[in-house]
């Protein structure tokens, strides 16, 4: 089971980014139930696939999961670690930022915890501290992942890493703590464009690639 943590570039920045981007522009849901412990280390996040037989038809076969200028790097990620899937691991990959994004908004620490590495945990419960001073509270939804594409690939060493645009619609509002609604709208929903890099030692025995950054996509 590959379980998706998060590790910031800048933590300061993402803080304040993540309650901007993350809370106020993806908005409007309604809150999801937490999910007990148990049932949280059931879910998949990242999996690898088998080994293929001729694992450089993973990048032909994948059709519109690579972007233009990606493709040598995935090759080269595929001749690293064999057991890379380029279509699991884009599907995994859209569990995470869905599983991410509503840990978030709904400041679930412990789920944070378990998401993201010690530096972003602290960003992400930096900026809900700040979000719970205000007496605001997020009730989003997202809508709808449109499009889901890796972007950017490559090994350096041991380390690799992995590039993904994200393209979403999500329903947002910020409350205050009466529940009055002070920001979004609960019928319109906002288009989102993100690019998140996954990172992972290869060489490792640990299977976990981490979130390692994000940014708003042009």
């Amino acid at each position: 089971m590959y379980v998706i943590v998060i590790l910031a570039m800048v933590a300061g920045f993402l803080a304040l980014r993540l309650y901007s981007v993350l809370g106020k522009r993806t908005g409007h849901e309604q809150e999801p139930a937490p999910r007990p412990a148990d049932e949280r280390a059931k879910v998949t996040v990242l999996q690898p696939g088998p080994a293929s037989q001729n694992s450089g038809d993973s990048v032909r076969l994948a059709d519109g999961l690579i972007g233009s200028g990606a493709e040598n790097g995935v090759r080269a990620l595929i001749a690293s670690d064999r057991n890379f899937d380029v279509p699991q691991f884009v599907e995994g990959a859209k569990s995470a930022y869905k599983m991410v994004l509503e840990a978030f908004w709904r400041g679930d620490r412990d789920e944070l915890a378990w998401l993201c590495d010690d530096d972003v945990r602290a960003s992400f419960e930096e900026a809900i501290a700040a979000r719970e001073a205000d007496g605001h509270v997020l009730d989003n939804r997202l809508v709808r992942i449109e499009k889901a594409q890796i972007v950017e690939a490559s090994v350096n060493g041991r380390i690799a890493e992995v590039a993904l645009r994200f393209e979403a619609d999500i329903a947002a509002v910020t409350r205050d703590k009466d529940g009055n609604v002070i920001a979004g709208s609960l019928t319109d929903a906002v288009g989102t464009k993100d690019i998140w890099t996954f990172t992972r030692d290869i060489g490792s025995a640990d299977p976990n690639w981490k979130l390692s950054e994000t940014d708003e996509a042009a």
